[in-house]
C-alpha cells in the first residue's frame, strides 16, 4: 500500500465553526494549497477526522471535499504504518519511545525529505 499523510479536517483543513452546526468550515488556503500540491504530485492524501465514524459525516466531507477539488483524497479515523506525517490542530510531537513531550524540535535529519521542500520540524 502506498504511503499517506494524514490532514485533519476541522480547525487545519477547514476553518473551526461552531459544533452545534456539524457544518464544515471554509478551507483554510494555506492547508488547501498543500493538499492540492501533493495530490498533483500522486502523493496519497487522507482526511484524518472522527467524523469519519459517521457515514452522514463521510458524505458530507465528501462533498466538502468535491467542492473544493481534492476529491481524491481518502476519508478516514485510522492511521496505519503506511502514515507517514500527520498535520492537526491538536496533535503534540513526542519523543520516540519516551513518552516525553518535545520540548523543542529541529529540522528532519538530512536523510528525510518534506514533501513540498520546506524545513520540516518534527524530530526530537
Amino acid at each position: 500500500m502506498a504511503k499517506w499523510i494524514g490532514v485533519d479536517l476541522d480547525g487545519t483543513l477547514a476553518k473551526s465553526v461552531s459544533t452545534m452546526t456539524g457544518g464544515i468550515g471554509e478551507p483554510v488556503p494555506s492547508m488547501l494549497t498543500k493538499v492540492k500540491d501533493w495530490l498533483q504530485r500522486g502523493q496519497p492524501v487522507r482526511i484524518f477526522t472522527a467524523r469519519a465514524g459517521d457515514p452522514k459525516q463521510v458524505r458530507a466531507i465528501r462533498a466538502w471535499l468535491r467542492q473544493h477539488d481534492i476529491d481524491k483524497c481518502g476519508i478516514t479515523d485510522r492511521k496505519d504504518l503506511d502514515m507517514i506525517e500527520l498535520w492537526d490542530d491538536k496533535a503534540r510531537r513526542v519523543e520516540k519511545d519516551t513518552g516525553k513531550v518535545c520540548s523543542g524540535c529541529r529540522p528532519k535529519p538530512s536523510n528525510h525529505s518534506s514533501l513540498d521542500g520546506a524545513v520540516v520540524f518534527t524530530d526530537c
